[in-house]
């Protein structure tokens, strides 16, 4: 299209073709330090491109910070927040591209409806506690929300404009340069002492937004920034009109001193009954253009239809000019996965092509938490801290169950030697269980601080000298016993379906591994290899071994390598962006890859090619499994989620099944498990499903 000028950025605004390998359509808008443009990327995605002012490219100090805002970005990508697709903060014109998100600011939206009523205003200040726990937790401090940086997309709301102080809005000085942030919403302490700003000043700029939503005007009032200043250090905030339901908990994020407001996990905390019901769905895509769906589908794509998070007024709004997120042409669906009812609920299938019955079975045992499960010997092998259990597989009846030395579960129990091994993480005991009836068969103890690991039909037990031990899981006896030199405390890995176990040692600043196979039966090496880089094995098949490329900064994965022993060959293929926080799994040739953030990426190990990538908006999801025809993964909130394992596109998933400790960081939900035709799943409120894998869209 024809370049267009803004005219109220200056003359370095007008709209250039290209910016790295994005076309840019059209100028959605510009602010105090750069413009924001509409572009394309070379598959079609739809991205927001900020480009930043000449007159601040050519200043030291602003690249500076802008390195920081691409930092901070790429750290905190989550499901609210925006995904960083590329940037170059080293260009003449430093840029950064994100996912383009359509919706309102929260600014524009009160602009034009006006105060959000009470329920929609709960949910808001439910979201942002979340986007700024996913952000403080990797050590990032906003320190400019206000309405204009919060995006209200049709799943949520997104906080945008990372670390990045535009001048126009800062219009007061300190003695060390202007001040990071807006006035009417920053906090008492950034005034007063800027340099030791933390976390806190983030609950104070809610407290001020919420008001906002609530008012259409801020705790603090007036056209001068100095006397708003003075009022946010030394005056009581003016909370009139802010439902009575929420104004106590506006007022201590509104409190002077630091340690007086609430963290983000005790917002949430404070508002569960929100979190538990929030609308925390995915986009499902519809059907592509040039198809032609049956009346029938058309209906029932029109039935799941469900209304925007923020009402329709929010769906007639014009397109932010910060928005952050993924386009699709995409019918939401509201998706049930089974209602309540006796202990294993049942549901008949909704389609023809579903292959049994889906059910779920109720929380078993006083434990917390997703359980961990694995399949073996016909049977769902799971465990919750204290508590191991067996259902069938079939209609998720309880088999039985044992109380078991745990205090987590670190790993789900697993069938070695043709019984069920419920200690699969560390501690001072070792046992194995009859798989038929859950009685013990053998059992010893261990000494404090070893680490176990199953590999084939033997477990391995790492000292914290270094010493290892091989035992038979089948009758508990002892093996072998022997160290490693040159390896320190080994760290074993095993695989499905591999007959070896391996430990990886990186050498000083990630120069290289070093990565030995031993025979858990013989404790004998079978080969050994020097591999270049930080290297994090994830699985083998068909003779190979795949391990993760990690940087040295912040462990982020940059490529996927593939070692074959037989050959003692090594190929590596770099992804085209780094992934924070990445579990992967491989099936054949082909490697999927789950990031924090819901980035998800497929790569074809034997084409050396990326196939798809997909932005999910899963803050953080399990390892992701596949067969043939799908991929699957896990979110912390107890969905289970479908991809189309050849076009990349979501296909299905299940509703949200959140725990009375939702407000709770954790690790990695737990994977899914394929049985055949069946897979299941679990959530944070301890349930255990399972569903039909031949039509998600029907889950």
């Amino acid at each position: 299209m024809t370049p267009q000028r803004n005219t109220g950025a200056g003359a370095e605004a007008e709209l250039p073709e290209h910016v790295g390998h994005y076309r840019l359509e059209s100028c959605l808008g510009s602010g105090g330090m750069g413009v924001v443009h509409l572009a394309r990327s070379t598959s079609g995605l739809k991205l927001a491109v900020k480009v930043v002012h000449a007159q601040f490219a050519r200043d030291p100090e602003f690249r500076g910070r802008f390195r920081q805002e691409v930092a901070a970005a790429r750290r905190v990508s989550g499901a609210f927040t925006a995904s960083v697709v590329d940037a170059d903060p080293e260009a003449e014109r430093p840029w950064m591209a994100t996912l383009f998100i359509p919706g309102p600011t929260l600014s524009d939206h009160v602009k034009r409806n006006g105060p959000m009523p009470t329920a929609q205003l709960r949910r808001l200040m439910a979201g942002l506690a979340e986007a700024l726990r996913d952000i403080h937790r990797v050590g990032v401090v906003h320190r400019d929300l206000k309405p204009s940086n919060v995006l209200l997309a049709e799943d949520g709301p997104k906080v945008i404009d990372f670390g990045i102080s535009r001048p126009k809005d800062s219009e007061l000085r300190t003695e060390t340069g202007k001040l990071i942030g807006t006035p009417p919403f920053m906090a008492p302490e950034q005034f007063r002492r800027p340099r030791e700003v933390g976390p806190a000043a983030d609950i104070f700029a809610l407290g001020s937004v919420m008001v906002h939503a609530a008012t259409g005007r801020g705790p603090f009032d007036s056209d001068s920034p100095y006397v708003v200043a003075y009022q946010v250090v030394h005056d009581e905030p003016d909370l009139t009109g802010v439902p009575e339901t929420l104004a106590p908990l506006v007022r201590r994020c509104l409190a002077k001193e630091p340690e007086d407001r609430p963290t983000p996990d005790e917002l949430m905390r404070e508002l569960r009954s929100v979190a538990a019901s929030y609308d925390t769905q995915a986009f499902i895509p519809a059907q592509r253009e040039g198809e032609d769906p049956t009346p029938e589908a058309a209906a029932a794509r029109s039935e799941r239809r469900r209304k925007p998070f923020w009402g329709r007024a929010g769906r007639k709004a014009v397109l932010a000019v910060g928005g952050l997120g993924l386009v699709l042409s995409v019918a939401l669906a509201s998706v049930q996965l089974l209602g309540g009812g006796s202990h294993a609920s049942r549901e008949a299938p909704r389609t023809r092509a579903a292959a049994f019955t889906a059910w779920r079975e109720k929380p078993v045992g006083k434990g917390t938490g997703m359980p961990q499960c694995s399949y073996g010997a016909g049977r769902l092998l799971c465990a919750r801290p204290g508590v191991v259990f067996a259902l069938s597989p079939v209609d998720g009846k309880l088999l039985w169950q044992r109380s078991v030395a745990t205090r987590s579960a670190s790993g789900p129990p697993i069938l070695s030697g043709g019984l069920v091994q419920p200690y699969t993480g560390g501690g001072t005991r070792l046992a194995a269980l009859d798989p038929a009836s859950g009685r013990t068969v053998w059992q010893r103890r261990l000494p404090t601080g070893t680490w176990i690991r199953y590999a084939g039909s033997a477990a391995l037990l790492t000292g914290p000298d270094g010493t290892v031990t091989g035992v038979d899981s089948a009758h508990g006896r002892t093996l072998w016993h022997r160290t490693y030199p040159g390896r320190g405390v080994p760290s074993f890995a095993s695989f499905p379906g591999d007959s070896l176990a391996y430990t990886t040692v990186v050498a000083a600043e990630g120069a290289g591994a070093h990565v030995t196979a031993v025979d858990p039966r013989t404790g004998e090496v079978r080969w050994e290899a020097r591999l270049s880089g930080r290297l994090k094995p994830f699985g083998a098949q068909h003779g190979s071994v795949y391990f993760l490329a990690l940087n040295g900064v912040y462990g982020d994965t940059q490529a996927v390598v593939r070692y074959v022993p037989g050959s003692k060959s090594a190929q590596r293929m770099p992804l085209s962006l780094t992934l924070a926080s990445a579990h992967a799994s491989v099936r054949g040739d082909v490697v999927h890859i789950l990031a924090s953030g819901g980035t998800l990426v497929t790569v074809d190990m034997a084409s050396r090619r990326e196939l798809w990538r997909l932005e999910t908006s899963v803050s953080r999801g399990s390892t992701p499994v596949a067969d043939g025809d799908h991929v699957y993964f896990t979110a912390a909130d107890g969905r289970l989620l479908a991809v189309d394992a050849h076009r990349g596109t979501l296909v299905g998933q299940t509703r949200a099944l959140l725990g009375a400790n939702s407000a709770e960081v954790t690790g990695a939900p737990a994977e899914p498990v394929l049985m055949g035709a069946r897979l299941c799943a679990t959530a944070p409120d301890g349930t255990v499903f399972a569903v039909g894998t031949r039509d998600p869209a029907g889950w």
